[in-house]
């Protein structure tokens, strides 16, 4: 039996303003320091240390995971860093007040375009300044793989892609991982280790900041799953 830890960043910034976010750069507001850190103490409280941690390449998620390793006295593990474990492109919603949206385009319309697979939020365009293609740390991505908004399904199509290079070959060396990243690559991974419906995955929540522990046999197959607390 192997454990996996995935851990979703703690509250950033626009998640205080209760804007949406995607691949905007936000930091941490004060609180997502401090659930990063209750993370690692908890981590730590249980025994838990790692062998090699996963990220993306947005600050909330590094910071946490650092903040986390450094409560364990882990900054010294590899981690690999992905845009592939990037939040959903949330296209031309990046940056938008979520109350307000919804007063403009109604709850249902909203919910939608939050939790159904495959519905896509309104896209931007290339020349907009949210254009993932105007920043350096994406110029190794081909046209293809810059999206101009994205639906849940496509943010799975790029995370286990990920999940299967670059984890799984980890696990299977009985490498202890933990994974900081997002409420929605989190969610593609959860919907993929779980073998959730669309239905199901709708209404999946994951909290900011809270250790989700899944217990895998063998085959890397869901024994259980649990948040520590």
């Amino acid at each position: 039996m192997q454990k996996l830890v995935l851990l979703r960043h703690g509250e950033s910034v626009y998640n205080q303003e209760n804007r949406f976010t995607g691949w905007t750069d936000v930091d941490l507001s004060d609180a997502g320091y401090l659930q990063a850190k209750r993370a690692g103490q908890l981590l730590n409280k249980y025994g838990y240390n790692f062998d090699a941690g996963f990220t993306s390449v947005l600050k909330r998620a590094i910071k946490t995971l650092h903040i986390v390793l450094e409560e364990l006295d882990h900054l010294w593990i590899p981690v690999q860093k992905s845009w592939r474990m990037n939040e959903r492109f949330y296209g031309a919603l990046q940056g938008l007040n979520k109350d307000e949206t919804m007063a403009k385009y109604g709850p249902e319309q909203v919910q939608r375009w939050r939790r159904d697979p495959n519905e896509h939020p309104p896209a931007i365009t290339k020349d907009d300044e949210r254009y993932p293609g105007h920043d350096i740390r994406y110029r190794q991505l081909t046209e293809r793989e810059l999206p101009l908004t994205e639906n849940l399904s496509e943010t799975m199509d790029r995370v286990l892609p990920f999940w299967q290079e670059s984890v799984v070959p980890e696990m299977r060396k009985n490498q202890k991982v933990i994974i900081s990243a997002h409420g929605n690559s989190l969610r593609a991974l959860i919907k993929y280790i779980d073998n959730l419906t669309d239905e199901e995955v709708t209404g999946l929540e994951i909290p900011t900041g809270i250790p989700l522990v899944y217990e895998l046999d063998d085959e890397l197959r869901r024994i259980k799953h649990y948040y520590l607390e």
